[in-house]
């Protein structure tokens, strides 16, 4: 079978340049040094818009924890946004917040829980530089579990002024993304995609845009 590179670049051949064009800009600006964690949204237009901010700002991993609150996209409200990210849902375990705690710090993340307590940091002064950053946000009702208070390395809270005690968790997530994102690109930091993660992604995005890519990569490695 031909490598991913190989295959993305063979379908290429089967979509207009302006697509070529706007997959290799848009891939230039995805990252996965942040990752947006929803842990049991049970407001399924929250997760949603969370998803839609995640592709606006470039960021393409994002981890559903499905423990109690299956995730069912609303279409109408994320535009689409579930066609060009790759959404990791984790709901086969009996504790899936635990086990994907475990495996993002086994992939170098540092745990950082979004709460509003009054000792945590505020978004604008999280260290960019201590290494990649999941981001755990709760449940609309009570918030993060205690399985990722006791286990985050690091607590942020976004900046309040008025009576109520939040935000809106998607109005949360999305000013969360913006301030890290922004400021991550005004680093020396190396942000962008890994190279083989690159091609993985334009993959997937290659075959969403293509009716029969299934048929063409079949006939494409028979022939290898």
């Amino acid at each position: 079978m031909h490598t991913v590179r190989e295959q993305v670049e063979y379908l290429s051949e089967f979509v207009t340049d302006y697509k070529n064009d706007l997959f290799r800009r848009l891939i230039a600006e995805r990252t996965s040094y942040v990752t947006m964690v929803l842990e049991d949204f049970y407001q399924q237009h929250n997760c949603s818009a969370v998803l839609r901010s995640c592709d606006c700002f470039g960021i393409q991993n994002i981890h559903v924890i499905e423990n109690m609150n299956s995730f069912t996209d609303n279409s109408e409200i994320s535009m689409g946004a579930t066609d060009w990210l790759t959404v990791h849902r984790h709901r086969k375990r009996e504790n899936n917040t635990v086990e994907t705690i475990e495996m993002l710090k086994s992939q170098g993340y540092r745990i950082v829980a979004t709460t509003p307590h009054e000792r945590d940091t505020f978004i604008d002064d999280i260290d960019l530089y201590k290494g990649k950053m999941a981001f755990f946000m709760g449940t609309e009702l009570t918030g993060l579990s205690d399985d990722v208070l006791s286990r985050a390395d690091e607590f942020v809270k976004v900046p309040m002024y008025g009576f109520t005690e939040s935000y809106n968790v998607s109005v949360c997530a999305a000013l969360l993304m913006y301030s890290v994102v922004q400021r991550l690109r005004q680093t020396d930091i190396d942000w962008h995609l890994p190279e083989e993660e690159r091609y993985q992604v334009l993959f997937a995005w290659y075959k969403r845009s293509i009716k029969a890519s299934a048929q063409i990569l079949e006939r494409f490695n028979h022939n290898e």
